[in-house]
């Protein structure tokens, strides 16, 4: 029997090269948690989260004072069972944000460790679905000031290039009707009629009426999906809202544990769930989140980190896209780890390596640390 001898966590700040704008806040650095989970054997899986744009030593805060000592001396293959351990002594702490987002990072250690372990990539070793590789779509579209339409239209094409027969834009910013069909305009003329163009309007509105006078210049262009139209916990909103447009609606990314997503389904307020393994749960909450949407017919899109994403629609019957950002403008993380994952035709190749296939670079890490590893 293996067990888990070391837990470490640490949080990095990346800033963005510039300030990149959604429908309703702006960033200028992302805080990242990282985690490695270790056992008595010597082989080391890592997981992280996104942890916002502050304070992303709340995460690495709950790592150190709330879980780990769940973990240290337990036996490293019995994921399900820590699992349920680690989320019973985060009750009270928090079932959602920052405490089910370390919660989630250790859990996929967990699941990389194993992996590396018995010397299979992660969707290998989940049971694989795809063999080779998984279809992407590129993301972007952001809000930059002087930013014009056509210079939106100009990096989608670029996409189109590239071999993305799918693409996604920020829409729903302030109140200018008239920019917002220039943008999707322009959007649209860009890619062409055949190339998927999703919407993320990243919780824009906060009532049916405002999101309704979006909704219907969108409609006139073909999208794919919309994605987050309200607050995540505004579920009947988005119920409301997918039985009055005939865009499918699709959110999830920041949502935790499966019964909420199962409220989602119940209600038909989603018809893609963009569920993240770094918020939900991890790759264990992930895989039962996707076997429920199963049983409802619905898909999974999930939400960025192509680094873990590329497997769990690799080992998901019912997933379909991964999220990918072509370079690290806005999903700076590549810059914290090697290899990368390599993308061409649209398509994220799936690599041969053990577990996630890939390490933290301790130099970028140690540039861009908040605290030390403990």
């Amino acid at each position: 029997m293996t067990r888990i001898a070391k837990v470490r966590a640490r949080a990095v700040a990346v800033p963005l090269a510039a300030t990149t704008s959604f429908s309703s806040r702006s960033v200028s650095e992302r805080h990242y948690a990282l985690v490695e989970v270790e056992g008595d054997d010597g082989i080391k899986g890592v997981g992280f989260c996104y942890a916002g744009h502050a304070a992303g030593t709340l995460v690495t805060k709950a790592v150190h004072g709330l879980l780990a000592r769940k973990l240290v001396g337990q036996d490293a293959h019995r994921v399900e069972g820590l699992w349920e351990e680690m989320y019973q002594e985060a009750l009270l702490a928090g079932r959602l944000g920052a405490v089910l987002r370390a919660l989630s990072a250790l859990d996929i250690a967990l699941w990389d460790r194993n992996a590396r372990a018995a010397g299979l990539p992660l969707y290998k070793y989940l049971g694989a679905v795809a063999s080779d590789r998984v279809p992407a779509y590129a993301s972007g579209g952001y809000y930059l000031d002087g930013k014009t339409p056509e210079m939106l239209g100009e990096e989608l094409a670029g996409y189109v290039r590239q071999g993305f027969s799918a693409v996604k834009i920020k829409v729903g910013r302030g109140g200018d009707l008239g920019f917002e069909r220039a943008r999707i305009d322009a959007a649209r003329a860009a890619i062409g009629a055949e190339v998927l163009l999703m919407l993320d309007a990243n919780n824009a509105w906060s009532d049916l009426p405002t999101a309704l006078r979006f909704m219907r210049i969108y409609e006139e262009f073909d999208p794919y999906w919309i994605e987050e139209p309200f607050s995540p916990d505004d579920i009947d909103n988005h119920a409301r809202l997918a039985r009055l447009t005939p865009v499918p609606v699709a959110t999830g990314e920041i949502e935790g544990g499966r019964w909420r997503f199962k409220e989602l389904l119940d209600k038909e307020a989603a018809m893609i769930l963009q569920t993240d393994a770094c918020v939900c749960g991890g790759i264990s909450e992930f895989r039962r989140i996707a076997a429920t949407a199963a049983s409802y017919g619905v898909t999974l899109c999930p939400h960025w980190f192509h680094d873990v994403h590329a497997h769990l629609v690799a080992a998901t019957p019912n997933a379909r896209y991964v999220e990918l950002f072509p370079d690290d403008k806005v999903l700076n993380f590549r810059r914290l780890v090697a290899p990368q994952l390599g993308f061409a035709n649209g398509m994220i190749e799936l690599p041969d390596r053990p577990g996630l296939g890939l390490d933290f670079l301790p130099e970028m890490v140690e540039r861009y640390a908040l605290e030390p590893w403990a």
